[in-house]
């Protein structure tokens, strides 16, 4: 009963979070009032003017549209999409491509009389194929474990309903990013290990060594971020949100709040799968005593300790594959790479999450023999 109540009440919560308001989405609407989001359909492109230099393309492309929802269904207008000559900011569009479009009117939108100033390609339409990935995600995983899978799924969203609606939004406003990072990142262990392994001591034990996995990987994150005098402009954007009204924010601490927010999920993941393998030693030995079971614990964490700080570094390494290959190409001498912000930035960010990966074996091995341990028992 315990596991259902935990269970109704994350649903419940994992509901309030997404329907939770905040000004940033009333600003948002605000600001757009007098435009209006569609889907529409490329019918026409001209691309006459659009030239080829190097390995990148500038120009203009002549589009016309026709939009697929809205009131403004059926309609057809023309639009220009300017192309810069960045690979990662320009979109170039074929006949035929499903496209968000904004429309921007002569006024509100909720106003039945407005009509149509002109029209603006966004981007390519990839809603529907967002929704339809994850719904194939989450029933897949369901037909794979079953009730375990639901409680998966929940705590999948809830995860992302409280980095969006939460955590983001209360950094925005002031609040300090570790701080903030460190109390979601600690609220999210309690709910995934309580959902996942069960309001029980299997469950309590793997919150235990996650959350103080999660605690020493801050502290190391703080730590290395001031000895390697990494500012956190490293990370996309970063400067951008200084630029957009939010001169207020420190991006050291953002930079520092997300390696552990970032590793947290390795962590979570090593201390749930040693806790449930402590809780089998103990349910088939009964007599064990609570020094036997942490060693069972630590002999088990050595494997997977082994293997998830690889698939850590796997994990990031695409981050800066690009960077190093650069770098690389120009014949870079490897100390010039070393000493680079970039790159140890990089650093950093993957060896305190392994750091932490390896700490939270022995922090969940001796939290596991406590919480587990039930004394001795003689065997049937």
């Amino acid at each position: 009963m315990k596991n259902i109540a935990f269970t109704v009440v994350a649903l419940a919560a994992t509901i309030v979070a997404l329907l939770l308001p905040n000004r940033f989405t009333e600003n948002s609407r605000a600001m757009y009032a007098n435009s209006e989001r569609v889907r529409a359909r490329i019918t026409e492109v001209d691309n006459s003017t659009v030239k080829m230099i190097g390995p990148v393309k500038q120009g203009e492309q002549q589009l016309e549209m026709t939009v697929l929802s809205g009131k403004f269904k059926g309609r057809t207008f023309r639009s220009t999409n300017n192309l810069v000559g960045k690979i990662e900011l320009d979109k170039l569009y074929s006949a035929g491509d499903s496209v968000l479009a904004v429309l921007d009117l002569t006024g509100p939108k909720s106003d039945q009389g407005s009509d149509v100033l002109y029209a603006t390609v966004f981007d390519h339409y990839r809603t529907g194929k967002t929704v339809a990935l994850a719904l194939l995600f989450f029933g897949l995983l369901i037909l794979v474990t079953g009730s375990v899978g639901v409680k998966t799924v929940i705590s999948f969203v809830f995860t992302g309903a409280m980095i969006v609606k939460v955590l983001l939004p209360a950094m925005m406003d002031g609040a300090d990013p570790v701080i903030a990072s460190f109390a979601v990142t600690t609220a999210l262990t309690a709910a995934i290990t309580l959902l996942v392994g069960g309001v029980n001591r299997r469950g309590f034990a793997a919150f235990a060594g996650a959350a103080l996995g999660v605690l020493a990987t801050a502290v190391l994150a703080q730590l290395c971020t001031v000895a390697f005098r990494l500012h956190g402009a490293t990370r996309a954007f970063s400067e951008s949100l200084l630029y957009s009204g939010y001169a207020h924010l420190d991006i050291q601490k953002l930079f520092i709040g997300g390696i552990f927010l970032a590793s947290s999920g390795a962590v979570i993941d090593l201390a749930m799968d040693i806790a449930a393998g402590m809780s089998e030693v103990q349910e088939q030995q009964p007599q064990i005593t609570r020094r036997g079971l942490i060693a069972s614990g630590l002999s088990m964490s050595r494997f997977m300790t082994g293997t998830m700080t690889t698939t850590l570094l796997l994990a990031y390494s695409a981050e800066y594959t690009a960077m190093l290959m650069t770098f690389i190409a120009q014949s870079v001498p490897l100390e010039n790479i070393l000493n680079m912000v970039f790159v140890s930035a990089e650093v950093v960010h993957t060896l305190v999450g392994c750091f932490g990966l390896v700490l939270v074996a022995p922090f969940t091995a001796v939290a596991g023999g406590c919480i587990l341990h039930r004394g001795n028992q003689k065997t049937a």
